[in-house]
Formats: C-alpha cells, structure tokens, sequence
C-alpha cells in the first residue's frame, strides 16, 4: 500500500508545474531528493534543464502576452507583416490564420535564406520543388501541400487545400494542377542562381548528395544509381549526411504560431527543403506533428531542422501532448528535443513550443545558436537568440 501511494505521489508531481515566480520567470517544478521522491530521471525529469524559457509571466500579466506572432529563425519582415495582420482586429480575433498564411507568404516572396520559396535548394535535377502547411487548433484540420512545383504560393495553395477539400495533403503534379485549378499562375521556380548553384554540384561529382550503398559510389561519383548487391551491414543510414556536412544551413524552414486574445491558434510552414535532394523526397514541413501543430486546448509547436530525422518522432505533436499534461513548453520542447537525441546524436534542428496563454520556450541542438522573431504586447517585436544544447 506504502508503494501505491509513493506512486500516485510521483505521478502528481509529473503532471504539476510549479506557478510562475513573481518575476515572470516560470521554473519546473521538482521533487525532493528524500529517500521517499520518485526518481526524477527515471519519470522524464531533468534536474538541469537545458531548455531557455523565453518568455512566461505571472498572473497579472498573462493578458498582456496575447495577441502572439512567433517564427523560427530571424526572419523579421515576415513576422511584422503577420503581426500586421493580427492587429487588423482587436484582440486579433479572427486573423490568426490570415497572419500565418501572409506571414508565410512574405517569406515566400523573400526567399528567406533561400531556404523557403523559389530559387532556392535545387533538387538532383535542378528544379526546386516547394512544401508548406496550415492548421487550425480549433477544428484540428490540416491543409498541406507537398513537391508542389511550378507554383510560387505553396502555403497559399496549402490554404485551399484547408477551405476547399476535405484531404490533408495534395503532393507532386497533381497537387500544381490542383493549384491551377484554383486560379494560381504557373512559372517556373527556377532562377540563374539556383542553376549556378546546381551546375557547380554537378561539377563537383555531386557532392554532397543522400544516398548510400549503390553504384556507382556516391561518394565520389554522379548517378544514376543502382543498388550495390552485398550482404546486410550496419552501415548507419544517416553517415552520408553526417560525412557531408549537412548541416542547420541547409533546412531555415520558417514555422509561424499566430494566437489571439481568445486563444484561437493557428500555424503554419513553408520550405523547399534540402539542396540536392533527391527527387519526390518530402522533409517534415509539410507532415502535420512534425512541422508544426497546433490545438487550442493545450498550444502549439513548430520545428525545424534535419526533417528525413525529425518527422520520424513528430516533435511538435509531442510538445504540444505534453504542455495538454501539464508541462511548461520549456519542458514540452526538451522532452521533444531529447527524444530525437536517444536515437541521433547527429541531427540538428530547433522546437519552438508556446502554450495557450501565450507562454514560449525554445530548445535547439546541433548548432550554435537559434533565433527567433516574437511580437506581442508586453514586448513588442524582438528577436531572441539562444545558445543550444551542446
């Protein structure tokens, strides 16, 4: 009986955060180190957080940290346009999913690092094939368009996929005549620098490039490839990428939380993934759980990284279960970082977690440091950079 009840007792302390200190500072809540308290590795805690909790409040300010707008990475213009938006209305209220989808845009248009829109990350071919969602934390549906190519609005053409189907995802040349079939223009994606930047690959014998055990060796040769006949190894199927360097550099998806004053949340994300991928490959932008996610009972996530390894564990559905269990999202996006880290200490990526209340965290690893770009009322528009995990 002794046991059942220390049991029920660590399970409380799992599922409780402590109230945020009068500061504005929230902290995890711990256990004692009596011989009585649960094992606080053993249930998923962390004595030594290495998350940086950006921005939580106490009780009297809470309100001031809605309406929000937050994005990966310092793309500035993007987010003041979405913030733009979201002050339309008072409140924000019913402009979260117009401020994703134009914040996104924006970035679109930009060619955010070249990482996001057209003319940028050729493909094995040398075209640029883009991808992008939408969700809607109230409704819990999803519009997401994957290897769109020939149409420059991905997450505009991901809106129609939301308002006007009843799917989640349109991908390839059907989802680019789908998009005509909307009234989008079709051009190409492909500019002089985009052509320069894959000819000198190509010159280069195609390095770096995603594939292993084939012939001819990839390592030092172009394709065509065919599978190279030997007996099963334990040949790690991410060396290539590891041995080619292919780092934070080459995945600046841009992710965009949009929450107003009544707590409606949407998100959305727009990528052209990697450089020199190979064709019909699809990262986790687009994949709804891992890109993003949203739900306005609990909050939302977004991340962004080495996709092919992150969508395999659908880190922002993660964080956001585990903010709807009780966690900080400094502790929801750890947990969703140290996940990844239990299988591939290799990969590199960021998880932005935010509540409902407009609270936010941010956990990066695998480079430096990670930047992202907030706007609401208790502090403006400001950039925020952390040093991430080592």
């Amino acid at each position: 009986m002794l046991r059942l009840f220390i049991g029920l007792l660590c399970w409380a302390a799992i599922t409780t955060v402590a109230p945020s200190s009068s500061f504005g500072w929230g902290y995890p809540y711990r256990r004692s180190s009596s011989s009585t308290a649960c094992p606080a590795q053993k249930w998923g805690f962390n004595n030594n957080p290495n998350y940086v909790v950006l921005a939580t409040s106490n009780p009297s300010k809470k309100s001031q940290l809605l309406p929000m707008v937050i994005n990966t990475w310092n793309f500035t213009d993007a987010n003041a346009f979405a913030w733009r938006i979201l002050q339309q209305s008072e409140g924000g209220l019913g402009q979260t999913r117009n401020a994703v989808v134009e914040g996104c845009t924006k970035c679109e248009q930009l060619q955010c690092d070249f990482a996001v829109g057209y003319g940028g990350s050729p493909n094995e071919l040398g075209d640029t094939t883009l991808d992008a969602l939408v969700m809607d934390g109230a409704t819990m549906n999803v519009g997401a368009v994957a290897g769109l190519q020939g149409i420059k609005d991905a997450i505009q053409v991901a809106r129609h996929v939301l308002e006007h189907t009843t799917h989640t995802l349109l991908v390839g040349n059907s989802a680019s005549e789908f998009a005509k079939s909307m009234g989008f223009r079709s051009e190409s994606l492909v500019t002089p620098e985009s052509k320069l930047k894959w000819q000198n690959w190509k010159v280069g014998n195609c390095q770096p490039n995603f594939w292993h055990d084939v012939h001819p060796d990839p390592r030092i040769s172009c394709g065509p490839y065919e599978p190279q006949a030997k007996p099963i190894t334990s040949f790690k199927e991410d060396q290539a990428r590891t041995e080619y360097q292919m780092d934070y550099k080459n995945h600046d998806t841009i992710g965009m939380i949009a929450i107003d004053v009544q707590q409606q949340i949407h998100v959305g994300t727009s990528t052209n993934g990697l450089d020199f991928k190979i064709p019909g490959r699809v990262g986790d932008s687009p994949i709804p759980g891992a890109g993003g996610y949203a739900d306005n009972e609990a909050g939302a996530a977004v991340a962004t990284g080495d996709g092919d390894i992150m969508m395999r564990f659908l880190p922002t559905f993660m964080a956001v279960e585990a903010m709807r269990s009780g966690k900080t999202p400094g502790q929801a996006a750890e947990a969703s970082v140290q996940r990844i880290l239990k299988h591939y200490t290799d990969f590199s990526g960021a998880v932005i977690a935010v509540n409902r209340l407009g609270e936010y965290a941010v956990v990066c690893y695998g480079m430096p440091e990670f930047s992202i770009v907030v706007s609401n009322p208790l502090q403006g528009t400001q950039v925020e950079t952390v040093k991430c995990l080592a």
